[in-house]
């Protein structure tokens, strides 16, 4: 499941959320929406991932630096095209983000 397609689930589920009381129905929220590491947090108007950024960390790039998406992702991809090897990982957070971006700040 990419990060879209996460983000749009999340959606239908609090707007379900707001018309079905989830708690009688005995469900745990982890067993409805995964792992909290998916959730976006906001730091410095960046909504990104505990699982991202634990990847940032790997490459020593501090989110809390940027104050915008458009930064961030550029740097991801100077790293990327720094490095001689494949950084799968990497590379994930940069489409993510970069989808992200596409489908929130850009004017259609």
């Amino acid at each position: 499941m990419n990060f879209v397609h996460f983000f749009f689930f999340y959606v239908i589920i609090v707007a379900i959320g707001d018309f079905v009381n989830i708690n009688d129905y005995n469900l745990d929220e982890n067993e409805i929406m995964g792992s909290s590491k998916t959730f976006l947090k906001k730091y410095n108007n960046i909504y990104i991932s505990e699982e991202q950024i634990q990847i940032l960390k790997k490459y020593d790039i501090d989110i809390n630096k940027y104050v915008n998406l458009n930064e961030l992702i550029y740097d991801i991809e100077e790293c990327l095209n720094d490095s001689y090897d494949v950084l799968d990982d990497l590379e994930w957070v940069s489409q993510s983000l970069s989808e992200y971006n596409y489908y929130n700040n850009t004017n259609k």
